[in-house]
């Protein structure tokens, strides 16, 4: 559960901020004093709203031409990001935030320099949690739904080291895979190829819809042939983590009930405000015992989820 009283609105040092590839750029964070304390006890899956309305914007030249007419529009709220990696030392609190340039308020996060400072507003939400029992460990990332899982990964090869743990990762292209390196023509075999899991010792699975790295085709596809195919795993002692597009948490979650697995899916809604206030992320889900669903709030009740309970649109 979420300890509400560490929560608040913290000033963030940038120790650095640089583009990984293409429009995906990594900034890491320094958290210092009381700062510090609350994002010790940050758990993956949990989120932070950050302050870009004072960032100026970059040169024209900089900023993509399909971009320079929509990030003239000023930024009045904050943006929610969840962290890729969180590390805790003695009085200070360093954290990694993974984002792609899509927008006017992601273009303004790239002026962002050593020494600089970010209002962030966090920790929130509730985060990924690992019921006991379980040996292996499958995380499901599409897209831009890294960041959550990459933490995970940490968390579960540091505290959980009897946990088998494969990542099954999807993407429209090799360029769009959220990671430094270069992945055209990456073998379909399942092996080291993601170096943000492999510092973990963690493999990787990689599908692309146009089979530009990796596999063609969905990575819910991937999941369901190595599901297939293994027999030295018992649903019981199984999890599935999964974060990324909607369409393919509902085809994960579909799968985890037809093999009555465990699946836990962190779900994106607009979260414009991020402590309950606005509303405006309610997302649909079943009342335990009964046909009934209620709404529940993304920011508060999630983002991270049971995917038994969540309705998911066909």
């Amino acid at each position: 559960m979420t300890d509400h009283k560490s929560q608040g609105v913290f000033s963030a040092k940038v120790t650095s901020n640089r583009r990984i590839r293409a429009c995906f750029w990594t900034m890491d964070l320094e958290f210092t004093g009381v700062g510090a304390q609350a994002y010790a006890r940050f758990q993956p899956g949990q989120f932070v709203e950050v302050d870009v309305s004072n960032l100026g914007l970059p040169p024209e030249e900089l900023i993509a031409p399909e971009l320079r007419d929509a990030v003239r529009r000023n930024i009045l709220l904050r943006r929610p990001f969840s962290f890729a990696d969180v590390t805790v030392e003695t009085n200070r609190t360093t954290a990694e935030l993974l984002y792609c340039v899509l927008g006017p308020a992601s273009v303004r996060l790239t002026t962002l320099s050593r020494g600089d400072s970010l209002s962030v507003l966090g920790p929130l939400g509730h985060g990924f949690r690992v019921p006991p029992g379980k040996r292996l460990a499958l995380l499901v990332v599409g897209g831009m739904g890294a960041p959550p899982i990459q933490c995970l990964a940490k968390l579960l090869r540091t505290e959980y080291a009897g946990t088998h743990v494969i990542a099954f990762i999807g993407a429209k292209t090799a360029a769009s895979l959220p990671f430094a390196g270069e992945f055209d023509g990456m073998p379909e075999r399942i092996d080291s190829f993601i170096p943000a899991f492999a510092k973990y010792g963690i493999a990787s699975a990689v599908t692309t819809d146009d089979g530009s790295a990796g596999r063609r085709g969905f990575v819910t596809e991937r999941l369901a042939q190595w599901l297939d195919e293994q027999r030295d795993w018992l649903p019981e002692q199984t999890i599935i983590y999964a974060c990324g597009p909607e369409p393919m948490l509902a085809a994960t979650a579909r799968l985890a009930v037809e093999r009555n697995i465990d699946c836990q899916v962190s779900t994106e809604r607009r979260m414009a405000c991020g402590i309950g206030v606005c509303q405006s992320c309610a997302i649909e889900c079943r009342v335990e015992g009964s046909d009934e669903t209620a709404y529940r709030l993304c920011c508060q009740d999630g983002p991270v989820f049971d995917a038994r309970t969540v309705v998911f649109d066909d």
